[in-house]
Protein backbone atom coordinates (compact mmCIF):
# COMPACT_ATOMS: atom_id res chain seq x y z
CA UNK A 1 0.00 0.00 0.00
CA UNK A 2 1.48 3.71 -1.12
CA UNK A 3 2.47 5.74 1.48
CA UNK A 4 0.19 8.30 1.37
CA UNK A 5 -2.55 6.23 2.21
CA UNK A 6 -1.16 4.45 5.59
CA UNK A 7 -0.48 7.55 6.97
CA UNK A 8 -3.44 8.81 9.12
CA UNK A 9 -5.23 12.00 7.93
CA UNK A 10 -5.74 14.33 10.16
CA UNK A 11 -7.54 17.98 10.60
CA UNK A 12 -8.88 20.66 7.92
CA UNK A 13 -7.77 23.52 6.24
CA UNK A 14 -10.26 26.19 5.72
CA UNK A 15 -9.26 27.56 2.43
CA UNK A 16 -11.22 30.99 3.18
CA UNK A 17 -10.00 31.95 6.67
CA UNK A 18 -8.31 35.69 6.61
CA UNK A 19 -5.47 36.33 7.52
CA UNK A 20 -5.30 39.91 9.10
CA UNK A 21 -2.00 41.73 10.44
CA UNK A 22 -2.43 42.33 14.02
CA UNK A 23 -1.48 45.46 16.40
CA UNK A 24 -1.85 46.02 19.73
CA UNK A 25 -2.75 49.06 21.42
CA UNK A 26 -0.13 48.78 23.71
CA UNK A 27 2.16 49.06 20.71
CA UNK A 28 0.94 52.02 19.17
CA UNK A 29 1.11 53.76 22.53
CA UNK A 30 5.05 53.40 22.29
CA UNK A 31 5.20 54.67 18.82
CA UNK A 32 5.20 58.75 17.57
CA UNK A 33 2.89 60.18 16.03
CA UNK A 34 -1.24 60.73 16.72
CA UNK A 35 -2.63 58.90 13.16
CA UNK A 36 -1.89 55.71 12.07
CA UNK A 37 -2.78 53.88 8.89
CA UNK A 38 -1.94 50.37 7.50
CA UNK A 39 0.73 52.28 5.04
CA UNK A 40 2.25 54.16 8.22
CA UNK A 41 2.73 51.10 10.20
CA UNK A 42 4.38 49.24 7.35
CA UNK A 43 6.93 51.68 6.65
CA UNK A 44 7.50 51.96 11.02
CA UNK A 45 8.07 48.31 10.56
CA UNK A 46 5.47 47.23 12.86
CA UNK A 47 3.99 44.78 10.33
CA UNK A 48 5.56 42.98 7.75
CA UNK A 49 2.98 41.99 5.67
CA UNK A 50 -0.55 42.73 5.40
CA UNK A 51 -2.50 39.68 4.65
CA UNK A 52 -6.29 40.85 4.09
CA UNK A 53 -6.30 43.77 6.35
CA UNK A 54 -5.23 45.28 9.71
CA UNK A 55 -6.65 44.16 12.65
CA UNK A 56 -6.28 46.56 16.13
CA UNK A 57 -6.96 44.56 19.12
CA UNK A 58 -7.06 45.99 23.12
CA UNK A 59 -4.25 44.76 24.62
CA UNK A 60 -2.15 46.87 26.73
CA UNK A 61 -3.09 50.37 27.85
CA UNK A 62 -3.87 53.92 25.79
CA UNK A 63 -3.13 57.03 27.67
CA UNK A 64 -3.59 59.65 24.38
CA UNK A 65 -5.34 60.53 21.74
CA UNK A 66 -4.77 58.93 18.34
CA UNK A 67 -6.46 58.51 15.10
CA UNK A 68 -6.46 54.99 13.87
CA UNK A 69 -7.74 53.51 10.43
CA UNK A 70 -7.79 49.57 10.08
CA UNK A 71 -10.04 46.85 8.71
CA UNK A 72 -10.95 45.21 11.62
CA UNK A 73 -11.00 46.44 15.62
CA UNK A 74 -11.69 44.53 19.03
CA UNK A 75 -14.57 45.78 21.03
CA UNK A 76 -11.92 46.42 23.51
CA UNK A 77 -10.00 48.36 21.61
CA UNK A 78 -12.46 50.53 20.09
CA UNK A 79 -13.41 51.58 23.85
CA UNK A 80 -10.03 51.88 24.75
CA UNK A 81 -9.80 54.64 22.07
CA UNK A 82 -13.02 56.05 22.39
CA UNK A 83 -12.18 56.20 26.51
CA UNK A 84 -8.95 58.35 25.47
CA UNK A 85 -10.42 60.44 23.11
CA UNK A 86 -9.42 59.34 19.65
CA UNK A 87 -11.12 57.94 16.83
CA UNK A 88 -10.82 54.91 14.77
CA UNK A 89 -12.18 54.68 11.27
Amino acid sequence: MPLHRRLPKRGFTNIFKKQYAIVNLGKLEKLEGDSFNADRLFELGVIKKLGDGLKILGTGELTRTITVEAHQFSKSAVEKIEKAGGAQR
